[in-house]
């Protein structure tokens, strides 16, 4: 079926993310994968080709459009590559929000035209090692003193926790008041007392730097704070469906794209005297992925251009497409046989990358818990 939700403004937006994915990441990743981040240049490259920051008004740099479309067409893009050390949809669809619906005039002065050519790169720390899905259960505080709001605790498996420039940080502002005392916090790259622990050593996504994140006695501006310093669980449940939309996206067009090169692998290999994608097995194998696709595919493109995404449609989109492109590379990497076992196989690359989908963003299981408490259960 064709997709019916892109115009030629996002056909022109889709040729130049490839081109740019072709010239500037691909020759790269692998290098990258062995570094465990990505090249700084990198970032201030899409800063340059417009692939920052395009919903930003454009008095502070940016493309000045609310359209999601353009997200999917970078997520897409960057997922077909098995490019994911470039975080690009952390920085755009997850954190860009915060910064253009809380952030103050001054606030957006200040972090805006970096955020969009590239020169700040961001991040935002809510996990903890002991509070991982739970952020109610979150122990980092941080308490007033003057002008100033000191900082301490530890964040974990923070993406571009290493490369970083500006982090959102989620604390409790106020211990008593329960999921009401949480605020969020802008933490820069030099401020006394903040530290990185080691790169994470992660079975996939190597190229993109996973990081533990420590604060002890951080004094950060008043001035640092986004919106309501008791607002940010609020804040945190908003933007949360944007966060869940992208990720549902990203695992769309992976899974697909194994499935493509399956196919063809699956047409030229030869067992037995005849393409493996003759034998009845692997024909159904195929048709049912197929078909599993293009009912996914539909869904998150209906998502896609939905004004106001319930949470619990976010979540539906989520679970579902993760726990799908999960299954499609695991029965893509069976039917490449023992190949597919080899690292030099995109099958073998994406079976690591793609695990942690149904992780990150929120768990599966989380996901059901939002869509069962919307059923009134």
């Amino acid at each position: 079926m064709k997709r019916e939700i892109f115009d030629a403004d996002h056909d022109a937006f889709r040729q130049l993310v490839a081109t740019f994915v072709a010239k500037e990441i691909v020759p790269h990743h692998a290098r990258w994968e062995r570094d465990g981040i990505v090249d700084r240049a990198v970032w201030t490259a899409a800063g340059r080709a417009g692939l920052l920051g395009f919903f930003v008004p454009s008095e502070y740099g940016g493309g000045g459009t609310a359209d999601l479309r353009f997200n999917a067409v970078l997520v897409e893009e960057l997922a077909r590559a098995g490019a994911t050390g470039p975080a690009f949809s952390l920085h755009n669809d997850i954190v860009g929000p915060y910064l253009t619906s809380l952030a103050s005039p001054a606030q957006k002065e200040r972090w805006l035209p970096g955020f969009c050519t590239g020169e700040i790169i961001t991040a935002i720390a809510m996990t903890e090692p002991g509070a991982g899905s739970d952020l109610q259960g979150m122990r980092t505080v941080a308490v007033r003193d003057g002008d100033d709001w000191v900082l301490n605790g530890q964040k974990t498996f923070i993406s571009n926790g290493i490369i970083s420039d500006l982090i959102i940080v989620a604390a409790r502002t106020d211990p008593a008041a329960g999921h009401r005392g949480i605020g969020l916090l802008v933490v820069e790259r030099d401020m006394p007392g903040f530290t990185r622990g080691r790169n994470l050593d992660k079975i996939g996504m190597h190229a993109q730097d996973t990081a533990e994140l420590f604060f002890s006695d951080v004094r950060v501006p008043d001035s640092n704070v986004l919106g309501s310093p008791g607002m940010g669980f609020a804040y945190l449940m908003q933007n949360l469906p944007a966060e869940r939309l992208s990720i549902a996206v990203a695992a769309m067009a992976a899974a697909e794209e194994i499935f493509r090169i399956t196919l063809e692998y699956c047409r030229e290999r030869e067992a037995f005297g005849r393409p493996i994608g003759r034998f009845q097995h692997s024909r159904f194998v195929l048709a049912e992925i197929a078909t599993e696709l293009q009912l996914g595919r539909v869904f998150v493109d209906r998502c896609l251009v939905t004004p106001d995404l319930s949470a619990a449609d976010a979540a539906m989109a989520k679970w579902w497409t993760t726990e799908l492109q999960q299954r499609v590379v695991d029965r893509c990497l069976q039917l490449h046989g023992g190949y597919g076992y080899m690292r030099e196989y995109p099958v073998a690359r994406a079976y690591l990358d793609s695990r942690v989908q149904t992780i990150y963003g929120g768990t599966t299981e989380i996901m059901k818990e939002v869509i069962g408490r919307s059923l009134g259960l």
